[in-house]
């Protein structure tokens, strides 16, 4: 399979020589079955890392945007995201955005781990942002335990706007799994998604430390 080559043979080597990657808590991330990897977002690069990171193969939900460029930027961009397994995630709401968690929620069926952003699009300023509900409806649908994860120092090896990654140290915080059956399993209820998905953002913060603002992240970053 073209994903774990690349994994093996050319992004592993890569990030172990210039980035120095420093992980803790990988034991916390189960060897076989179904769970959702929730991480916050601070660079394109997260999904390229964290994957790498693993011995697991990881599916990522990511932006369409990678999916839909144009010229060959556009095209060899597509062709990498979809050879690392990434999914593509509308984020316009409604049926679309049902489609692409409706994938999502398929793959941890099969008992495959999936990777998302709750925050639903990258930090613009390194600070933590409100959850999203799509998180907390494919974690209460499914039952699949969730592993709260920090990326630590992406932003400084790829701010927002810059094409590729420069050397640098990056860290990888995975804490322990969380499982919500306190919560009564009731995927269709507003507050019930809400505290779900609270929880989970808590759980990144504490291992992240970031300064948290309880809005949306704005989805268009500043350059």
């Amino acid at each position: 399979m073209l994903y774990d080559f690349l994994k093996r043979f050319a992004v592993r080597p890569i990030i172990r020589i210039f980035f120095r990657v420093k992980i803790q808590g990988i034991g916390n991330v189960p060897e076989t079955g179904a769970a959702i990897l929730a991480s916050n977002h601070l660079s394109v690069c997260d999904s390229v890392f964290l994957p790498a990171a693993l011995d697991r193969t990881v599916i990522f939900l990511a932006k369409d945007e990678y999916f839909n460029g144009t010229g060959i930027k556009g095209r060899i961009t597509a062709w990498f995201f979809r050879n690392i397994n990434q999914l593509p995630m509308d984020r316009s709401g409604g049926q679309k955005s049902a489609a692409s968690l409706a994938s999502a929620k398929k793959a941890l069926e099969q008992g495959q781990v999936l990777g998302i952003y709750p925050e639903g699009t990258r930090s613009p300023d390194g600070r933590l942002y409100r959850a999203k509900l799509g998180v907390a409806k494919l974690a209460l649908e499914t039952g699949a335990p969730v592993i709260p994860i920090a990326m630590i120092g992406t932003d400084k090896v790829q701010p927002i706007g810059q094409s590729l990654p420069h050397p640098g140290k990056v860290g990888i915080k995975i804490g322990k799994p969380l499982t919500f059956e306190h919560l009564g399993g009731q995927p269709s209820n507003p507050e019930t998604l809400r505290a779900c998905a609270d929880e989970i953002r808590k759980a990144i913060n504490v291992l992240s430390g970031q300064s948290y603002v309880d809005i949306y992240a704005p989805r268009k970053a500043k350059k």
